[in-house]
């Protein structure tokens, strides 16, 4: 079983973070990133976004906008993750159209996994598995949904929430089939190309 690395933005970036997002992506294997520039105004995201949506795209990187599948689809963007409180699947999808990725926030529910899959979703996400500073915590998810999701489903399962190079093991073994991980990237105290390399090599097992 091998986990792949899903990448997600700092909630608000500055004029550096190109460069330090493609020395991230040029480290090793990414397998999307998503744009959560949750601390920036729409406005903003769309003068932003379209130079990180470039660089990931560029490198064979899906590119997905967090919360917004209209503007995820003005973008170009390769697909969109909703919230519980983004709409519907069904919504999403007549915005996105039926090649792109839409991915769904699940928090620590089977039940919300299970309608989400049979509502057309292309992964569901699991967390938060560990305090995380990107976000206020509400549902906390233990590896064992992950385990019991893979036994059962097809569809695949992201895990999020404060996952580091140093805890992430026990959800590539319970079965996670993409990390999404944010401030273990860009927080690391090597840089963020050591902690894809990392992540890389707890992936690879």
């Amino acid at each position: 079983m091998t986990s792949q690395l899903y990448l997600i933005t700092p909630p608000r970036i500055d004029a550096d973070f190109a460069a330090r997002l493609t020395e991230a992506l040029e480290a090793g294997d990414v397998a999307a990133l998503q744009v959560r520039l949750k601390d920036h105004s729409r406005d903003e995201i769309r003068q932003l976004a379209p130079d990180l949506i470039r660089i990931a795209q560029s490198r064979g990187v899906a590119a997905i906008l967090n919360d917004d599948p209209g503007l995820a689809a003005e973008l170009g963007c390769d697909g969109v993750h909703i919230g519980q409180q983004d709409g519907p699947v069904k919504a999403a999808r007549a915005v996105m159209g039926k090649d792109r990725t839409i991915g769904v926030t699940c928090h620590d529910s089977r039940h919300l996994a299970m309608v989400a899959g049979e509502a057309g979703a292309d992964y569901v996400a699991f967390g938060a598995f560990f305090p995380t500073a990107t976000k206020d915590v509400t549902h906390q998810a233990t590896p064992d949904v992950l385990t019991w999701w893979t036994e059962l489903f097809e569809l695949p399962c992201v895990a999020i929430g404060g996952i580091t190079v140093e805890n992430a093991a026990p959800l590539i073994e319970a079965g996670a089939d993409f990390l999404a991980v944010c401030g273990g990237v860009w927080n690391h105290p090597d840089g963020p190309a050591a902690a894809v390399k990392a992540f890389n090599a707890l992936c690879d097992g």
